[in-house]
C-alpha cells in the first residue's frame, strides 16, 4: 500500500500541489479540506483522524506533536507516524523526501514514530 499524507494547515499550500504535480498516485489531503479535520482543529484531535483513515500526517510542528504523540500513544491509541519538515531543505527537498518514502516504505514502517527530514542524513 502507498501511504497517505495529511498536510496540517501550517504547511505551504505549495507541497500539496508538488505532490500531486510529480507523484499523481500519492494520496496528499490538506485540513481543511472536504473529508479531513476542519482547520483549527486540536493537534490530539487530528491524530484520531489520521490513526483511524491511517494517513502519516506531515507537520512543520516540532514542539507539541511529541508531546501529543506521547499522549495518544498512552491512551493505548496507535499513529500511522508522523513526518516533519525540514526547515533547512527547500521545499523542493522536502518534497523529493516524501515522495521517496511514500515509494520505498510499507505498511505501519512508521507507526507511533516521529521522523525529522532527511530521513537519512
Amino acid at each position: 500500500m502507498t501511504l497517505k499524507y495529511l498536510l496540517d494547515e501550517n504547511v505551504a499550500p505549495l507541497y500539496q500541489v508538488q505532490l500531486r504535480r510529480q507523484k499523481p498516485d500519492l494520496i496528499v489531503w490538506v485540513v481543511g479540506e472536504p473529508a479531513t479535520p476542519p482547520k483549527s482543529t486540536l493537534d490530539p484531535e487530528i491524530l484520531c483522524w489520521c490513526e483511524e483513515h491511517n494517513f502519516i500526517l506531515v507537520t512543520n510542528n516540532r514542539k507539541s506533536m511529541p508531546v501529543h504523540l506521547a499522549e495518544h500513544i498512552a491512551q493505548g491509541q496507535n499513529m500511522p507516524g508522523i513526518f516533519i519538515l525540514n526547515d533547512k531543505l527547500t521545499i523542493g527537498q522536502n518534497i523529493n523526501e516524501l515522495i521517496i518514502i511514500a515509494e520505498a516504505s510499507f505498511d505501519d514502517k512508521y507507526q507511533n514514530q516521529i521522523v525529522h527530514l532527511p530521513l537519512l542524513q
